[in-house]
């Protein structure tokens, strides 16, 4: 599929800083790099509105016309669409009056991330994420527990779709000397109620908590913790540094799809301690890169006496080529 031309539609993107946005950068340069030819088509092209409780985070209002205009001119070989927002139902529409193929990938727990805020159960959201991915002539998943649990929701035509981490960026060299007292358990990520990150911050530990990220559960965590390091977003080099420089890895999260954070707090050398749920159970080695326990204190300690430099190796085996051979793999022919 060299010289290929991929269109990928996408709500989420720059300057959101999430896993999906992450994941879908580092799959269209390395899909470039390899000869494809890429365009995204994100939110920032049309007209926009604030999500309801993300009011960073900015969705395409009525899109449809300008974006079927868009994929008219563009004529892709094949049109991936990434994320069930205004911009995917308004692509997935008009694929399917044109009875062309696209495919989609399954990336948030959003029916629980909506339960966690409106009582709507899950039946329900499960049903029109269902309808909306099974149009497909394939939907993209990270990790066997999430292939597993979409099958016994009624999702068909599961492909598998890994993700991978820049080795070379997110490195144990040069960790930043953190002002805390040890040993430091940090947290990277979204700062939300879906990450359940007061868990961790209600563990008593020795040393210090840091915890890197925004977002609109951040001042509430800080009243409630003012003991807590939070340093609010980092990028690049310099969030690379931070995260080699503390001692564990907390992931309290219940319902990420994968935790691509985990990825890089190991080639960071830090161990993991997480609960044995969908996303860790596919990502960490119990005993070598962390410790699944749903006593997240006593994994957070046991995760202290194992060895960083494993971490870093079983890191390696995960390349974003790898991951997006895999999704180039995946697509359809529009026609």
């Amino acid at each position: 599929m060299p010289n290929a031309h991929i269109a990928i539609v996408t709500d989420a993107w720059e300057p959101q800083v999430n896993g999906v946005v992450k994941t879908l950068t580092e799959t269209s340069e390395t899909l470039r790099a390899m000869g494809n030819t890429v365009s995204i088509l994100p939110p920032n092209e049309h007209k926009t509105f604030a999500c309801p409780s993300y009011p960073e985070i900015r969705l395409a209002f009525r899109p449809g016309r300008k974006i079927h205009r868009r994929l008219e001119q563009l004529k892709p070989d094949y049109i991936h669409i990434a994320t069930e927002g205004p911009l995917g139902l308004a692509a997935r529409a008009f694929y399917i009056r044109n009875k062309l193929a696209f495919t989609t990938s399954y990336h948030t727990q959003f029916p629980e991330y909506v339960r966690q805020r409106v009582p709507i159960p899950l039946g329900v959201s499960y049903a029109f994420f269902r309808r909306f991915h099974n149009a497909a002539s394939c939907t993209m998943v990270a990790t066997p527990s999430q292939e597993k649990l979409l099958v016994a929701r009624g999702f068909s035509h599961i492909a598998r779709w890994s993700r991978g981490v820049d080795t070379k960026l997110f490195t144990p060299e040069d960790p930043a000397s953190l002002p805390l007292q040890r040993p430091v358990f940090t947290f990277v990520g979204r700062v939300a109620i879906e990450k359940n990150i007061g868990a961790f911050l209600k563990l008593e530990l020795p040393g210090s908590k840091l915890v890197i990220g925004d977002g609109p559960a951040l001042e509430g965590l800080k009243r409630q913790f003012p003991e807590v390091r939070f340093a609010g977003y980092l990028y690049g080099r310099v969030l690379a540094r931070h995260i080699a420089g503390g001692d564990v890895f907390v992931f309290p999260s219940r319902t990420d799809t994968f935790g691509l954070v985990m990825l890089e707090a190991m080639a960071c050398g830090l161990p993991i301690a997480a609960y044995p749920v969908q996303g860790p159970v596919d990502v960490v080695k119990p005993g070598i890169t962390g410790i699944l326990n749903e006593n997240l204190q006593l994994a957070a300690l046991q995760a202290l006496e194992l060895d960083r430099r494993r971490c870093r190796e079983e890191s390696l085996q995960h390349s974003w080529a790898s991951a997006s051979r895999q999704f180039r793999n995946n697509l359809v022919r529009v026609k």
